[in-house]
């Protein structure tokens, strides 16, 4: 089954907010005392953020199919995180091999002005080998594809701006920081350059608008027509705040004025806006109703504390404001937490879309497989084994019962095997492995303490290392003289937690080196049927012996 379309597919800021009342916006060397939130009392208030999943989410409420991609931290800040995207329904691919996930720390004065203290922490972590190699074919489904200057490393924004053009689909920027404060820390002045000029629509922020036009004046419709001209893009959208925006499109150059609301914060309000963007160009409008539909929903997030919408009752408001009809979807809350019985339509549901997200995995993981290392792991194990040694293979959790199945199966193609209990290799066991032996270790994220122990004590007495991971990036990795990378981001199933289809990926991978071992032992028939004395398997291998026993005295 093909997997559906989505509307627009985002990289970039998912961050939790932390917010904090305070009368002022204080400068340097000044203390103030906090204010409390009037709704709860409490000084601290928690909020899902970040410039990408906040235009998301705006999205979602204007009745877009959206997505996000990249790489967070397997923490409470992730789970949180993925929690408010499945409220709302935004499909998520993520990787959870970061260090941690991004938060920031805001302070929201009287007038709803803010100061935004940010730590991107895995999102700036992405690396462009990454998008395509992981995030390829979920980049594909999109009809518009989103990122930003804000957090990304700027090599990985050029990745995705590339990969989004290789595949014909249009491409939005969101230039959310100065190039001052983005060269040096996210990249060079010549990747943002390409960035730029790669992107088919541009929203820079007024401020990085003004150092891109390099002071040239301070009317932003004329920024906005520096900048088109200067990169060509298909249109340049500068906001304004309670001004509104100006547009320099290919046909047009226009100023759309704001709607008179009361600020509460403007934290959300450029987000709201951008997915205002999204919906007007998803529904083929011109650009004077684009800006007006970008300007409701910009003007709706700042009467509320926080940047992503926490429901969908806002969207009349937006469409209120707006003041005409438009033919926006419903969106679909088919993410939602169900109650489902065994067997019921709901379940079944679910367990065909794990299904297709299996194939769809292991498919993308056998795109980016490097056989050639399948083929060095062959030449090593078959050196070893010419050398008087042995093949142990081992894991922790789940891939100790891949281990257990890799053993037993080398050793019913012709290569004797072990399977080493990695905890008990610490407490002697470690005996069992010589230094002229060959590891495999398994593990999905290669950071688990225990098999990192083990690991460690195999590499310190010299004993060569095979990784099979999904982190090649990881401590194991770094342990192994030779890595076989089995990336999966997604594992499928209600909470995307249990390892499903990471242990099917390390299954097909060693199936397939248990392929190439049993042709460079050049096993027979005949072998076969002799270690395999019971059974189906082991009648059907003597019927095959005999039958070409009969035809060579024929």
């Amino acid at each position: 089954m093909a997997e559906e379309k989505l509307d627009v597919v985002g990289c970039g800021s998912m961050v939790v907010d932390l917010f904090y009342r305070t009368p002022r916006i204080i400068r340097a060397d000044e203390k103030i005392l906090l204010r409390a939130h009037t709704a709860s009392a409490a000084i601290e208030r928690t909020q899902v953020g970040g410039l990408v999943l906040n235009h998301l989410g705006w999205g979602r409420i204007l009745g877009l199919k959206t997505g996000i991609f990249g790489k967070m931290g397997d923490d409470r800040n992730g789970e949180f995180l993925r929690d408010g995207m499945d409220r709302l329904g935004i499909r998520h691919h993520l990787t959870f091999d970061g260090t941690a996930s991004a938060f920031a720390t805001i302070f929201v004065d009287a007038n709803g002005d803010r100061a935004i203290y940010m730590a991107r922490g895995a999102t700036g972590e992405l690396t462009p080998a990454e998008v395509r190699s992981r995030h390829g074919a979920f980049i594909r489904r999109a009809n518009l594809v989103s990122t930003e200057i804000s957090q990304l490393p700027i090599r990985t924004v050029l990745a995705i701006l590339l990969f989004a053009r290789t595949h014909s689909i249009p491409t939005v920027l969101d230039v959310d920081v100065p190039p001052s404060d983005a060269v040096g820390t996210l990249g060079t002045r010549a990747e943002l350059e390409r960035a730029l000029k790669l992107a088919t629509y541009l929203k820079p922020a007024k401020a990085a608008a003004r150092e891109i036009v390099a002071g040239n004046g301070r009317d932003p419709l004329k920024m906005a027509e520096a900048i088109r001209t200067r990169y060509g893009n298909r249109a340049v959208i500068i906001t304004e705040g309670d001004k509104g925006c100006s547009i320099a499109a290919r046909d047009t150059c226009l100023r759309v004025a704001a709607f008179k609301v009361k600020q509460i914060d403007s934290t959300g309000a450029g987000d709201a806006f951008l997915a205002g963007v999204f919906a007007g160009l998803r529904l083929g409008m011109p650009w004077d109703r684009i800006g007006r539909l970008a300007n409701a929903a910009g003007a709706v997030a700042v009467t509320r504390l926080g940047a992503f919408p926490a429901g969908f009752d806002v969207r009349e408001e937006v469409l209120d404001l707006y003041g005409e009809a438009i033919a926006i979807p419903t969106p679909r809350l088919d993410s939602e937490p169900r109650k489902a019985a065994i067997g019921d339509s709901a379940s079944e549901g679910e367990v065909g879309k794990f299904f297709d997200l299996a194939l769809a995995e292991l498919a993308a993981m056998r795109g980016g497989l490097n056989i050639a290392a399948i083929s060095r792991a062959v030449e090593i194990i078959r050196t070893a084994l010419g050398r008087g040694g042995r093949v142990h293979v081992t894991g922790v959790g789940k891939p100790e019962h891949v281990a257990r199945y890799a053993a037993s199966l080398f050793c019913s193609v012709g290569t004797p095997t072990t399977f080493l209990h990695a905890t008990e290799t610490l407490h002697g066991s470690l005996g069992q492995v010589h230094p002229r032996d060959i590891v495999i270790a398994i593990s999905n994220s290669g950071n688990t303490d225990e098999l990192l122990s083990t690991a460690t004590a195999i590499h310190e007495q010299g004993t060569q290392l095979i990784a099979i991971t999904g982190n090649k990036d990881s401590a194991l990795a770094q342990l192994a003289d030779l890595v076989i990378h089995v990336p999966v981001p997604n594992e499928g199933g209600g909470l995307g937690l249990a390892p499903r289809i990471s242990v099917l990926g390390e299954v097909f991978v060693l199936a397939g080196l248990s392929v190439a071992l049993e042709l460079a032992h050049g096993l027979t028939v005949e072998e076969y049927s002799r270690w395999h004395r019971a059974g189906a398997i082991g009648e059907a291998a003597r019927r095959l012996a005999e039958t070409r026993t009969s035809r060579r005295r024929a």
